[in-house]
């Protein structure tokens, strides 16, 4: 919304103070800085009255019986009754420095929003059925999956086939002609490398290490991995939020990674060094990603052991939709599985504890997900929790450091 101001300029002496003073919020790096601080403060600002409403509202945490898991009820049992839902904090902060900082008519910025929103709505009504029934099952799986894939088919169809193209330079080899006069540098018929410009859709299969899409097109087949993708790092993240601080710091460090990703994506000059794909529209993801950082840092603030309140699912399942969806505005939707390997960690986790006891009837884990396993091990909480957290910001460097491979 702040953006338009930047209109004004037009209407002002070019020299003039105001105007100068406008053409900074022009800039992606101030607005992308201002978002976070607005959706931070505001988190500090609202924290407090967000958790006296929610303790009003006897919205409490349900903790699985002691007869459902005894060891870990003995561990987590006395965060019975800490209030959660503390995601509409996060989703709150997020929306408003969003909505306050990015420019309105770029597309990504409301795809990007709405998905966030309708899988923060589908976690919100999964923890009103687990406070009004005080139980931890919520709404059922098959629910939950129709929702998230309605959601994920449509932003994913929007994502392959409403957005414009970009381009990606890449080095070719061409071969000067053969003439009776040769006038370039070069000897008539020799190889030349020169770097070309190759137009790039969002449909492309983009892959570390390649200069070029390794697919060029994949057609109604993007619709299907991106739905997937987006799904998939929903129940990820909601499959991490077991700890406290846990889900949220991993997202912080995600999140800064592909913020960097979006910046380099939108940027020419660093798209055509790093030889990634060029994406104009990527720019105003910036400051989504910084909004979402902005807003994880201001919840982390009562999050953190102890927590004060929990995100639930209206938290968790909204964060890992914006983060994929992030990674798929900026073409680097497969590099997700390394910058948000913690994540990845989780849920592989989960499904091979399920596969091997329902086709061996052995437990590879102590419990799953794989946080459990550790804190069963002997781990405190807080040391699963800052080694996790660790372990993010190094699969984020390494995804980093893949920049150029190419």
């Amino acid at each position: 919304m702040i953006h338009w101001l930047t209109e004004l300029r037009e209407h002002l002496d070019a020299d003039s103070f105001i105007a100068k003073l406008l053409n900074v919020f022009h800039y992606h790096t101030f607005r992308a800085g201002a978002a976070f601080l607005t959706a931070f403060l505001l988190s500090l600002m609202f924290g407090e009255r967000v958790i006296r409403k929610l303790i009003s509202l006897k919205v409490g945490q349900p903790i699985r019986s002691k007869e459902e898991v005894q060891k870990l009820f003995d561990l987590h049992g006395k965060k019975a009754g800490t209030p959660t839902m503390g995601g509409v904090l996060m989703l709150g902060t997020f929306v408003a420095a969003v909505l306050l900082w990015t420019d309105w008519h770029n597309r990504l910025v409301w795809i990007c929003l709405v998905t966030t929103l309708l899988l923060g709505l589908l976690g919100f009504w999964d923890d009103y059925e687990k406070v009004a029934k005080k139980n931890s099952k919520g709404v059922s799986a098959r629910a939950k999956l129709i929702w998230q894939f309605s959601v994920a088919i449509v932003a994913a169809y929007l994502l392959a086939y409403a957005m414009p193209d970009g381009t990606v330079t890449t080095s070719r080899t061409t071969f000067t002609p053969v003439t009776d006069t040769v006038t370039s540098a070069a000897p008539a018929g020799a190889a030349v490398l020169n770097e070309v410009k190759l137009p790039v859709s969002y449909r492309g299969l983009v892959l570390p290490g390649f200069k070029e899409p390794l697919i060029e097109d994949m057609g109604v087949f993007a619709v299907v991995l991106f739905a997937f993708i987006i799904v998939g790092f929903s129940n990820a993240v909601n499959l991490t939020d077991g700890l406290d601080g846990l889900a949220t710091g991993c997202s912080i460090s995600t999140g800064l990674a592909y913020a960097a990703f979006c910046y380099l994506t939108s940027n020419v000059t660093f798209s055509n060094f790093l030889f990634i794909p060029y994406f104009r529209l990527a720019d105003e993801m910036t400051i989504v990603a910084m909004a979402m950082v902005g807003a994880c840092f201001g919840f982390l603030w009562y999050n953190c052991q102890p927590a004060r309140m929990f995100m639930g699912d209206t938290g968790s399942l909204a964060l890992g939709g914006a983060i994929a969806t992030l990674a798929i505005a900026c073409k680097q939707e497969i590099l997700l599985l390394i910058v948000g390997g913690v994540f990845v960690m989780e849920a592989g986790s989960v499904m091979i504890q399920v596969a091997s006891f329902k086709t061996r009837g052995v437990r590879v884990f102590r419990m799953s997900p794989i946080h459990h396993h550790f804190e069963l091990g002997g781990w405190k909480e807080s040391q699963v929790v800052v080694r996790f957290w660790m372990l993010s910001i190094i699969f984020a460097l390494i995804a980093l450091s893949t920049l150029k491979l190419r």
